[in-house]
Protein backbone atom coordinates (compact mmCIF):
# COMPACT_ATOMS: atom_id res chain seq x y z
CA UNK A 1 0.00 0.00 0.00
CA UNK A 2 1.15 3.57 -0.77
CA UNK A 3 -0.38 6.47 0.92
CA UNK A 4 0.33 9.68 2.37
CA UNK A 5 2.07 9.81 5.67
CA UNK A 6 -0.70 9.83 8.46
CA UNK A 7 -3.55 8.08 6.23
CA UNK A 8 -5.69 5.82 7.95
CA UNK A 9 -4.22 2.58 6.37
CA UNK A 10 -3.80 0.71 9.20
CA UNK A 11 -1.38 0.22 12.10
CA UNK A 12 2.40 -0.02 11.64
CA UNK A 13 2.04 -3.93 13.65
CA UNK A 14 -0.20 -4.95 10.99
CA UNK A 15 2.93 -4.78 8.45
CA UNK A 16 5.80 -6.66 7.59
CA UNK A 17 7.56 -3.55 6.47
CA UNK A 18 6.80 0.38 6.72
CA UNK A 19 8.94 2.55 4.59
CA UNK A 20 8.40 6.11 5.34
CA UNK A 21 10.59 7.86 3.00
CA UNK A 22 11.39 11.17 4.09
CA UNK A 23 11.26 10.47 7.80
CA UNK A 24 15.08 10.18 9.54
CA UNK A 25 13.21 7.26 11.79
CA UNK A 26 12.45 4.88 8.87
CA UNK A 27 13.65 1.61 9.62
CA UNK A 28 13.35 0.50 5.90
CA UNK A 29 14.86 2.58 2.67
CA UNK A 30 13.11 2.50 -0.62
CA UNK A 31 15.63 1.32 -3.81
CA UNK A 32 14.96 3.46 -6.63
CA UNK A 33 16.58 0.40 -9.03
CA UNK A 34 14.11 -2.42 -7.30
CA UNK A 35 17.45 -4.47 -6.52
CA UNK A 36 18.35 -4.58 -10.24
CA UNK A 37 21.48 -5.32 -11.71
CA UNK A 38 20.48 -4.97 -15.11
CA UNK A 39 21.23 -1.25 -16.54
CA UNK A 40 18.49 -1.11 -19.22
CA UNK A 41 15.42 -2.54 -16.80
CA UNK A 42 16.52 0.35 -13.64
CA UNK A 43 16.62 2.54 -16.68
CA UNK A 44 12.92 2.57 -17.90
CA UNK A 45 12.00 1.93 -14.23
CA UNK A 46 13.64 5.34 -13.74
CA UNK A 47 12.27 6.96 -16.71
CA UNK A 48 8.75 5.58 -16.41
CA UNK A 49 9.08 7.65 -12.63
CA UNK A 50 10.80 10.76 -14.35
CA UNK A 51 9.33 11.21 -17.36
CA UNK A 52 5.92 9.07 -17.76
CA UNK A 53 3.84 12.41 -16.77
CA UNK A 54 5.56 14.16 -19.66
CA UNK A 55 4.90 14.69 -23.45
CA UNK A 56 7.79 16.42 -24.18
CA UNK A 57 10.32 13.81 -23.33
CA UNK A 58 9.34 10.19 -24.71
CA UNK A 59 9.96 7.12 -22.37
CA UNK A 60 12.41 5.45 -24.75
CA UNK A 61 15.03 8.59 -25.14
CA UNK A 62 14.98 8.85 -21.77
CA UNK A 63 15.44 5.06 -20.54
CA UNK A 64 18.44 5.05 -23.03
CA UNK A 65 20.25 8.33 -21.77
CA UNK A 66 19.81 6.82 -18.28
CA UNK A 67 21.14 3.65 -19.56
CA UNK A 68 24.24 5.39 -21.03
CA UNK A 69 25.31 6.34 -17.39
CA UNK A 70 23.95 3.33 -15.56
CA UNK A 71 25.83 0.76 -17.48
CA UNK A 72 29.14 2.29 -17.21
CA UNK A 73 28.68 3.73 -13.41
CA UNK A 74 27.99 -0.41 -12.75
CA UNK A 75 31.12 -1.42 -14.74
CA UNK A 76 33.58 0.82 -12.78
CA UNK A 77 31.51 0.88 -8.79
CA UNK A 78 29.68 -2.76 -8.91
CA UNK A 79 26.60 -0.60 -7.90
CA UNK A 80 24.25 1.68 -9.74
CA UNK A 81 25.06 5.39 -8.72
CA UNK A 82 23.09 7.51 -6.07
CA UNK A 83 20.52 10.17 -7.15
CA UNK A 84 22.54 12.52 -6.62
CA UNK A 85 25.59 11.32 -8.52
CA UNK A 86 22.94 10.46 -11.18
CA UNK A 87 21.78 14.17 -11.38
CA UNK A 88 25.28 15.35 -11.97
CA UNK A 89 26.23 12.98 -14.52
CA UNK A 90 22.66 14.01 -16.70
CA UNK A 91 23.76 17.25 -16.21
CA UNK A 92 26.43 16.25 -17.89
CA UNK A 93 28.86 18.04 -15.14
CA UNK A 94 32.77 17.92 -16.81
CA UNK A 95 34.10 16.64 -13.90
CA UNK A 96 31.72 13.81 -12.94
CA UNK A 97 31.98 12.38 -16.26
CA UNK A 98 35.72 12.86 -16.56
CA UNK A 99 36.45 10.57 -13.83
CA UNK A 100 33.54 8.36 -14.62
CA UNK A 101 35.59 8.16 -18.38
CA UNK A 102 38.95 7.22 -16.65
CA UNK A 103 37.66 4.26 -14.90
CA UNK A 104 36.64 2.73 -18.49
CA UNK A 105 39.81 3.09 -19.56
CA UNK A 106 40.47 -0.69 -19.43
CA UNK A 107 39.75 -2.96 -22.69
CA UNK A 108 36.66 -5.10 -20.61
CA UNK A 109 35.18 -1.90 -20.62
CA UNK A 110 35.00 -1.15 -24.37
CA UNK A 111 31.33 -1.64 -24.52
CA UNK A 112 30.33 0.37 -21.74
CA UNK A 113 33.33 3.05 -22.57
CA UNK A 114 30.91 3.36 -25.97
CA UNK A 115 27.69 4.22 -24.21
CA UNK A 116 29.66 6.52 -22.10
CA UNK A 117 30.61 8.71 -24.96
CA UNK A 118 27.39 8.38 -26.93
CA UNK A 119 25.87 10.02 -23.59
CA UNK A 120 28.60 12.51 -23.72
CA UNK A 121 27.86 12.92 -27.81
CA UNK A 122 24.51 13.65 -27.38
CA UNK A 123 24.87 15.68 -24.07
CA UNK A 124 23.60 19.53 -24.60
CA UNK A 125 21.85 18.53 -27.87
CA UNK A 126 18.70 20.00 -28.64
CA UNK A 127 16.62 16.28 -28.33
CA UNK A 128 19.22 15.47 -24.96
CA UNK A 129 17.17 14.05 -22.67
CA UNK A 130 19.40 14.65 -19.91
CA UNK A 131 18.28 18.09 -18.52
CA UNK A 132 14.93 17.32 -18.20
CA UNK A 133 15.37 14.13 -16.24
CA UNK A 134 18.10 15.72 -14.01
CA UNK A 135 15.12 18.32 -13.44
CA UNK A 136 12.46 15.69 -12.34
CA UNK A 137 15.41 13.91 -10.10
CA UNK A 138 15.81 17.12 -8.67
CA UNK A 139 12.77 16.53 -6.52
CA UNK A 140 14.31 13.49 -4.78
CA UNK A 141 17.52 15.20 -4.70
CA UNK A 142 16.48 17.27 -1.40
CA UNK A 143 17.37 17.70 2.09
CA UNK A 144 14.70 15.78 3.28
CA UNK A 145 15.80 12.67 0.79
CA UNK A 146 19.45 12.84 1.89
CA UNK A 147 19.39 9.16 3.93
CA UNK A 148 17.29 7.86 1.39
CA UNK A 149 17.17 5.69 -2.07
CA UNK A 150 20.37 4.53 -1.10
CA UNK A 151 21.86 7.83 0.01
CA UNK A 152 21.58 6.88 3.64
CA UNK A 153 24.27 4.05 5.57
CA UNK A 154 21.97 2.87 8.62
CA UNK A 155 18.71 1.90 6.80
CA UNK A 156 17.88 -0.81 5.18
CA UNK A 157 17.11 -0.88 1.09
CA UNK A 158 13.72 -2.55 0.45
CA UNK A 159 12.78 -3.77 -3.07
CA UNK A 160 9.42 -4.59 -4.09
CA UNK A 161 10.92 -7.82 -5.71
CA UNK A 162 10.43 -9.43 -2.18
CA UNK A 163 6.80 -8.96 -2.65
CA UNK A 164 6.90 -11.53 -5.01
CA UNK A 165 9.14 -14.09 -3.31
CA UNK A 166 7.61 -14.04 -0.07
CA UNK A 167 3.84 -12.54 1.00
CA UNK A 168 4.13 -9.62 2.66
CA UNK A 169 2.26 -6.57 3.86
CA UNK A 170 3.96 -3.42 2.93
CA UNK A 171 3.52 0.28 3.63
CA UNK A 172 5.22 3.14 1.88
CA UNK A 173 4.31 6.59 3.50
CA UNK A 174 5.06 9.37 0.96
CA UNK A 175 6.57 12.40 2.15
CA UNK A 176 4.63 14.86 4.47
CA UNK A 177 2.95 17.85 3.02
CA UNK A 178 5.16 20.13 0.46
CA UNK A 179 6.35 17.34 -1.73
CA UNK A 180 3.46 16.96 -3.84
CA UNK A 181 5.54 16.59 -7.04
CA UNK A 182 8.13 14.72 -5.44
CA UNK A 183 5.33 11.90 -4.19
CA UNK A 184 3.85 11.40 -7.40
CA UNK A 185 7.24 10.65 -8.65
CA UNK A 186 7.87 8.04 -6.11
CA UNK A 187 4.22 6.77 -6.73
CA UNK A 188 4.82 6.39 -10.47
CA UNK A 189 8.37 4.37 -9.34
CA UNK A 190 6.82 2.14 -6.80
CA UNK A 191 4.09 1.33 -9.99
CA UNK A 192 6.79 0.92 -12.44
CA UNK A 193 8.61 -1.58 -9.72
CA UNK A 194 5.28 -3.42 -9.03
CA UNK A 195 5.00 -4.27 -12.54
CA UNK A 196 8.67 -5.64 -13.00
CA UNK A 197 8.80 -7.66 -9.69
CA UNK A 198 5.22 -9.55 -10.47
CA UNK A 199 6.26 -11.12 -13.85
CA UNK A 200 6.85 -13.94 -12.73
CA UNK A 201 3.70 -15.84 -12.90
CA UNK A 202 5.01 -18.96 -11.18
CA UNK A 203 4.63 -16.99 -7.94
CA UNK A 204 2.07 -18.90 -5.75
CA UNK A 205 0.15 -16.45 -3.96
CA UNK A 206 -1.62 -13.27 -5.23
CA UNK A 207 0.35 -9.58 -5.23
CA UNK A 208 -1.82 -6.41 -4.89
CA UNK A 209 -0.39 -2.72 -4.86
CA UNK A 210 -3.10 -0.10 -3.32
CA UNK A 211 -2.68 3.40 -4.60
CA UNK A 212 -4.40 5.68 -2.13
CA UNK A 213 -4.00 8.51 -4.43
CA UNK A 214 -3.42 7.76 -7.95
CA UNK A 215 -3.30 11.16 -9.17
CA UNK A 216 -0.20 11.67 -11.69
CA UNK A 217 0.19 7.90 -11.44
CA UNK A 218 -1.69 6.67 -15.00
CA UNK A 219 0.23 6.40 -17.68
CA UNK A 220 0.42 5.22 -21.55
CA UNK A 221 3.02 2.24 -19.91
CA UNK A 222 1.50 1.85 -16.81
CA UNK A 223 -2.23 1.07 -18.29
CA UNK A 224 -0.25 -1.16 -21.12
CA UNK A 225 1.35 -2.78 -18.19
CA UNK A 226 -1.95 -2.70 -16.12
CA UNK A 227 -3.86 -5.11 -18.64
CA UNK A 228 -1.30 -8.09 -17.84
CA UNK A 229 -1.52 -7.88 -14.26
CA UNK A 230 -4.20 -10.75 -14.22
CA UNK A 231 -2.23 -13.02 -16.28
CA UNK A 232 0.18 -12.48 -14.10
CA UNK A 233 -1.82 -13.41 -10.57
CA UNK A 234 -1.38 -9.65 -9.50
CA UNK A 235 -3.74 -6.41 -9.64
CA UNK A 236 -3.66 -2.68 -8.39
CA UNK A 237 -6.20 -0.61 -6.78
CA UNK A 238 -6.04 3.11 -8.15
CA UNK A 239 -7.83 5.36 -6.06
CA UNK A 240 -9.06 8.36 -7.73
CA UNK A 241 -10.69 11.54 -6.17
CA UNK A 242 -11.40 12.41 -10.30
CA UNK A 243 -11.13 10.83 -13.33
CA UNK A 244 -9.55 14.38 -14.51
CA UNK A 245 -6.64 13.81 -12.54
CA UNK A 246 -5.50 10.97 -15.64
CA UNK A 247 -4.85 12.88 -18.87
CA UNK A 248 -8.16 12.33 -21.08
CA UNK A 249 -6.15 10.64 -23.74
CA UNK A 250 -6.02 7.42 -21.22
CA UNK A 251 -9.93 8.06 -19.48
CA UNK A 252 -10.52 5.29 -21.67
CA UNK A 253 -8.18 2.78 -22.00
CA UNK A 254 -8.23 3.18 -18.37
CA UNK A 255 -11.42 1.85 -17.54
CA UNK A 256 -11.37 -0.92 -20.25
CA UNK A 257 -8.04 -2.08 -18.97
CA UNK A 258 -9.41 -2.36 -15.38
CA UNK A 259 -11.55 -5.61 -14.56
CA UNK A 260 -13.63 -4.09 -10.99
CA UNK A 261 -14.92 -0.34 -11.15
CA UNK A 262 -16.29 1.74 -8.35
CA UNK A 263 -17.91 5.44 -8.22
CA UNK A 264 -18.66 6.41 -4.61
CA UNK A 265 -21.40 8.87 -3.56
CA UNK A 266 -20.71 12.44 -4.26
CA UNK A 267 -19.17 11.46 -8.28
CA UNK A 268 -19.69 14.36 -10.69
CA UNK A 269 -21.82 14.12 -14.00
CA UNK A 270 -18.39 14.77 -15.75
CA UNK A 271 -16.63 11.30 -13.99
CA UNK A 272 -19.91 9.48 -13.93
CA UNK A 273 -20.45 9.63 -17.95
CA UNK A 274 -17.14 7.74 -18.32
CA UNK A 275 -18.53 5.08 -15.70
CA UNK A 276 -21.80 4.71 -17.47
CA UNK A 277 -19.70 4.45 -21.06
CA UNK A 278 -17.98 1.57 -19.49
CA UNK A 279 -20.52 0.11 -17.98
CA UNK A 280 -22.82 0.07 -21.52
CA UNK A 281 -26.46 -0.69 -21.55
CA UNK A 282 -28.99 -3.56 -21.39
CA UNK A 283 -32.24 -4.31 -22.61
CA UNK A 284 -35.14 -3.60 -20.69
CA UNK A 285 -39.04 -4.05 -21.45
CA UNK A 286 -40.96 -1.21 -21.20
CA UNK A 287 -45.06 -1.09 -21.30
CA UNK A 288 -46.78 2.71 -22.35
CA UNK A 289 -50.22 3.16 -22.01
CA UNK A 290 -51.71 5.04 -24.25
CA UNK A 291 -55.71 6.04 -23.79
CA UNK A 292 -57.61 6.64 -27.32
CA UNK A 293 -61.18 8.21 -27.30
CA UNK A 294 -63.60 5.88 -28.19
CA UNK A 295 -66.39 7.08 -30.73
CA UNK A 296 -69.85 5.82 -31.34
CA UNK A 297 -71.59 4.63 -34.38
CA UNK A 298 -75.00 4.37 -32.69
CA UNK A 299 -77.43 7.18 -31.91
CA UNK A 300 -77.83 5.44 -28.33
CA UNK A 301 -74.04 4.97 -27.49
CA UNK A 302 -73.46 8.13 -28.35
CA UNK A 303 -75.89 9.80 -26.62
CA UNK A 304 -74.93 7.73 -23.27
CA UNK A 305 -71.04 8.80 -23.79
CA UNK A 306 -72.36 12.22 -24.07
CA UNK A 307 -74.23 12.20 -20.76
CA UNK A 308 -71.49 10.57 -19.01
CA UNK A 309 -69.01 13.56 -20.91
CA UNK A 310 -71.39 16.02 -18.96
CA UNK A 311 -71.42 14.40 -15.48
CA UNK A 312 -67.57 13.49 -15.60
CA UNK A 313 -66.10 15.65 -17.24
CA UNK A 314 -64.45 13.30 -18.96
CA UNK A 315 -64.23 11.84 -22.44
CA UNK A 316 -64.70 8.41 -22.60
CA UNK A 317 -61.39 6.52 -23.58
CA UNK A 318 -59.99 2.58 -24.17
CA UNK A 319 -56.40 1.67 -22.88
CA UNK A 320 -54.24 1.19 -25.52
CA UNK A 321 -50.97 -0.73 -23.80
CA UNK A 322 -48.02 -1.32 -25.66
CA UNK A 323 -44.81 -4.03 -24.25
CA UNK A 324 -41.12 -3.52 -25.98
CA UNK A 325 -37.75 -3.53 -25.71
CA UNK A 326 -35.58 -0.80 -25.21
CA UNK A 327 -32.04 0.26 -24.58
CA UNK A 328 -30.94 2.01 -21.00
CA UNK A 329 -27.57 2.69 -19.67
CA UNK A 330 -27.04 0.37 -16.48
CA UNK A 331 -26.63 3.80 -14.41
CA UNK A 332 -26.73 6.84 -16.31
CA UNK A 333 -24.37 9.92 -15.09
CA UNK A 334 -27.43 11.88 -13.77
CA UNK A 335 -28.18 8.58 -11.54
CA UNK A 336 -24.52 8.23 -10.38
CA UNK A 337 -24.15 12.25 -9.52
CA UNK A 338 -27.44 12.46 -7.94
CA UNK A 339 -29.01 9.12 -6.97
CA UNK A 340 -25.81 7.25 -5.11
CA UNK A 341 -27.11 7.89 -1.36
CA UNK A 342 -23.84 8.95 0.63
CA UNK A 343 -21.97 6.01 1.96
CA UNK A 344 -22.65 3.89 -1.30
CA UNK A 345 -20.91 3.22 -4.03
CA UNK A 346 -22.11 1.22 -7.36
CA UNK A 347 -19.48 -1.58 -7.82
CA UNK A 348 -19.30 -3.29 -10.56
CA UNK A 349 -16.64 -6.65 -10.48
CA UNK A 350 -14.95 -8.94 -12.95
CA UNK A 351 -13.56 -12.65 -11.54
CA UNK A 352 -10.24 -14.03 -12.61
CA UNK A 353 -11.87 -16.18 -14.74
CA UNK A 354 -13.76 -13.34 -16.58
CA UNK A 355 -17.00 -13.57 -15.37
CA UNK A 356 -19.09 -10.13 -14.88
CA UNK A 357 -21.13 -9.07 -12.42
CA UNK A 358 -23.02 -6.03 -13.57
CA UNK A 359 -22.70 -2.48 -12.15
CA UNK A 360 -25.02 -2.50 -8.10
CA UNK A 361 -25.56 -0.30 -5.22
CA UNK A 362 -23.40 -1.28 -2.02
CA UNK A 363 -23.41 0.03 1.14
CA UNK A 364 -19.87 0.66 2.63
CA UNK A 365 -20.97 1.13 5.64
CA UNK A 366 -22.31 -2.72 6.78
Amino acid sequence: AVCAAGAPLGADAGYDVVVRVGDPSSVHDLDPYAGSDAPDEAAALLAEALVGDLDTVGNQSAATALAQLLGPYRAVHGHFPPLPVLRELLEGDPGALASLRAGLAADEHAVMRRELDARMRQAGGAADAGPALADRLALLDRPVFAEFFGAGSGSRPFSLRAVAHHPLRVRIDLPERGHEEASRLITRLVLAQFHTAVRDTRRPHFACLVLDDATGTVTTESVRRIQRLRAQNAGVVLALRTVADVPEALHGPLLGAVGCRMALAGVTTWDGSRFAHAWGTEWVETTEVAKHTVFADQPMTRAIHALRKLVTGKAVTTDAVTTKQVERERWSASQLAHEVPPGHAVLSLTSVGGEHAPPLLVDLRG
